[in-house]
């Protein structure tokens, strides 16, 4: 229920790279999670035996220079500087502002606080936190109706960072039934593109203990 780490892992997957995957609770608060980053944020992403390396974009940013710079027409932050500046835009906009609007509410008051102590902020949901994430998340999924539209992928004429940083927050939130999709068709026809990769597939096959996925969260074609 990380749409950043999720990030990652369809970075990862897309470069064709092999990783082990971990849980963490960060609200936890484990030392040595803790000595990692002590901002107890995900992801933390570590390589053989270098320094941990935190947080979506920086993780984009270190595959993009060790990966995506061998894979020429397929890599997922173009060369060019303005083409490049869109592409960061955008993968701030899904992962930042998207996130920090809506997804961060809905998976915190829906899914984390019923695995959260009292201590730790657990008990039942805000109603208020909920509404105003689903408001926020129309505005969300008509800017994403007008990308996918305008463009072959969101930020330009090929697959990108952008298109990986919305699809992990939508996954997210499609994963729990929040997305209206017949209102946007064009959002719904991009999605369901991407949905379709091979990087997608290892999500849509995982569990929150105790909520199952809406229906026709694992369909290809819905």
């Amino acid at each position: 229920m990380s749409a950043a780490s999720r990030f990652v892992r369809l970075v990862l997957g897309e470069y064709g790279e092999r990783a082990e995957y971990l849980e963490e609770r960060p609200w936890e608060k484990r030392r040595d999670f803790l000595a990692l980053n002590p901002a107890a944020t995900l992801p933390v992403m570590l390589e053989d035996d270098g320094p941990a390396i935190v947080g979506a974009t920086v993780a984009g940013e270190y595959l993009d220079e060790t990966r995506g710079v061998f894979h020429r027409d397929k890599r997922l932050l173009p060369e060019k500087p303005l083409e490049r500046a869109e592409v960061r835009r955008l993968t701030e906009w899904f992962l930042g502002k998207l996130d920090s609007e809506v997804t961060r509410y809905l998976v915190r008051e829906r899914v984390f606080k019923l695995e959260m102590s009292a201590d730790a902020g657990g008990g039942p949901p805000d109603a208020s936190a909920i509404r105003a994430a689903r408001a926020n998340l129309k505005h969300h999924l008509r800017y994403l109706g007008w990308l996918a539209e305008s463009r072959d992928w969101l930020a330009g004429p090929r697959l990108s960072y952008a298109d990986l940083a919305a699809a992990a927050e939508l996954s997210i939130l499609d994963y729990l039934g929040e997305i209206p999709w017949e209102k946007e068709p064009a959002a719904k026809d991009w999605y369901m593109r991407i949905k379709s990769r091979p990087s997608f597939r290892p999500l849509l096959t995982e569990r929150v203990r105790g909520l199952p996925p809406v229906h026709h969260y694992v369909q290809l074609d819905f």
